[in-house]
Order: C-alpha cells, then structure tokens, then sequence
C-alpha cells in the first residue's frame, strides 16, 4: 500500500462551512475561530466570501473579517466574479477562490450561466489575477454527481479541469458537492486527473451526506492525492445543491489520518478547542465522532 507520508489540510470550516448557516455568526466570533485555527497549525485556510449579502448574507462581513484576521500567509478568499475579485484584492488577499461546476444545470441555478459561458467569463480574470502574482484556486464543483443531472462523465470533469489549467490557476479543488460519490469513482477519477495532468496541484474535497467522506479521502489517498479540504466540525453545504450536507469533518479526517501514521501538522486538540469557540454559533449540532469524544472525554 503506497501512502503518503505527510497531507496538507486546507481548512474551509470558516468560508464554507459557515456560508449556509442560519444564524449569523457575529465578525468577533468568526474572527476567534480563524486565529484558533491557525494556532492549531493550519497552514492554508478559507477564510471568507465576497459574495453578494443578498443571496449569502453569512458573509457580509467578508471585509471586516480580512481587516481583522487576513493578513497570514496561506489566507484565501472566495470570488465568485469580478466584482467579487476586486473587493477580495482591496482587502489585500494574495490568494482566490474561483468556483465552476461541471455540470451546466448547476451553473445555472447557481450563477445563471451555462458552464461553458462561466468558463468563458471566468479565464480571462485567472489570467488578470495571475499577471498580478495572485494565487488562484479553481474550485471544481459536482465533479462527480450533479443533483439536477446525476452522474458527471469523468470527460467532462477532466475536460473543465485541463481548461482551467491551462488558464494558469495554481490548484485545483475537485469536489463532491452532494456527497453522492464512492470510494471507486474517487479513486478513478483522481488516478485519471493526476495521469493527465502531472504537474498541476490539486486537492479533494468531499461533503459527508452518505457518510462516505472518510472512505473516499483514503481512495483518493491510494490515487495519489494529498492536499484535502475539510470543514471544522463537519460544517457546511452548498446554498445551491439541494441534499447537500456538511463537509467532512476536519478532526475526524486528521484522527484518521494520524492513526495511518500519516502527518498533516495540526494539533487535533487545539482543533477541538477551536470547534468550541463556533459551536454555541450554529444551528446545527455537531456530529463529528472524534469531536463528541473529545467533549465526553472518551478515550480516542
């Protein structure tokens, strides 16, 4: 079995995982929980949106929250257009999120586009960014199911994935955006996407609606992967994928993760701790298995 020896984590608990929260977490709030992260060792994080506050008003605050806790390095933002560029880079972002789904209907409903029209749209602001030493992470959605089309021919993700490469974007972030996937389609299309596309960086990023986020993380582990989004506490969702439920679950990838004797260089009870700053926040409960332990304090 040929595993990796270390995998970086890029923490999304406080972009994506908060996006479709109900309540609104209060700036102060969001602001405590990203400098918790940090000091747990997170080295790459998400750590807000400039979306429009009318169709997510989670993250109206984005501003204020780059004032107050964006000026570390590995700092990212998510932009879903060039509006939403230029108020990230008035922030001082040095790194961005884009976002397109393989699926046009998803597009559709979400940012009103066919997606070879987000596409189209979309390379000419990579190039912008690029020319001006920004750091640009494609995010890549329903990369395996769509809720509107079912399942994404791995063509047609591979396809998307090379266009955006050759746009110049720094990473790729392939998603299970309804949590639909299993552990041999994930190991499928990430031994295709690394065999054709060797030299681009990429990380997985799987949601937990079937509860097979874990066992996809170690299929994609075997295909070579070894960057992985994952949610603080198991939060999130997408706005716009109906079913989808939170992301995998931060701690319990990393308690895996460190029993394979794999590193990823994060303090797991400072995670904990920093899981009990948001918690009191959301509207949802909090399942992860490894954090429910922690707050038994039940032997792990």
């Amino acid at each position: 079995m040929n595993l990796p020896r270390s995998v970086e984590i890029i923490e999304v608990g406080p972009r994506d995982g908060l996006q479709n929260e109900a309540n609104f977490v209060p700036t102060a709030v969001k602001v405590e929980f990203i400098r918790a992260l940090r000091r747990a060792g997170f080295k790459e994080m998400e750590v807000t949106s400039f979306v429009s506050p009318k169709w997510v008003p989670q993250m109206s605050d984005a501003a204020e929250v780059m004032q107050l806790a964006g000026d570390q390095p590995g700092t990212i933002v998510l932009t879903p257009n060039k509006r939403g560029i230029d108020a990230a880079l008035a922030s001082g972002a040095k790194a961005v999120a884009v976002f397109v789904g393989v699926s046009t209907s998803f597009n559709q409903k979400n940012i009103n586009k066919t997606t070879e029209e987000a596409v189209e749209g979309l390379v000419p602001h990579i190039k912008d960014l690029k020319k001006n030493g920004v750091i640009v992470r494609a995010c890549i959605s329903t990369a395996f199911h769509c809720p509107y089309e079912g399942k994404i021919e791995p063509a047609d993700t591979l396809a998307l994935c090379k266009t955006l490469a050759e746009a110049g974007v720094d990473e790729l972030s392939v998603a299970d955006t309804i949590g639909k996937a299993t552990p041999d389609e994930a190991y499928s299309l990430f031994t295709l996407l690394k065999k054709e596309l060797p030299q681009v960086m990429m990380a997985a990023h799987f949601h937990d609606t079937r509860k097979m986020a874990l066992a996809n993380i170690y299929a994609s582990l075997l295909a070579g992967i070894t960057r992985f989004d994952a949610s603080a506490g198991g939060l999130g969702g997408c706005p716009f994928a109906p079913g989808a439920s939170g992301n995998a679950a931060t701690e319990d990838v990393i308690y895996m993760l460190h029993r394979m004797g794999i590193d990823t260089g994060v303090d797991v009870d400072l995670l904990n701790e920093a899981i009990e700053i948001i918690e009191p926040h959301v509207s949802r409960d909090l399942e992860s298995w490894y954090y429910q332990s922690y707050k038994k304090n039940l032997p792990s």
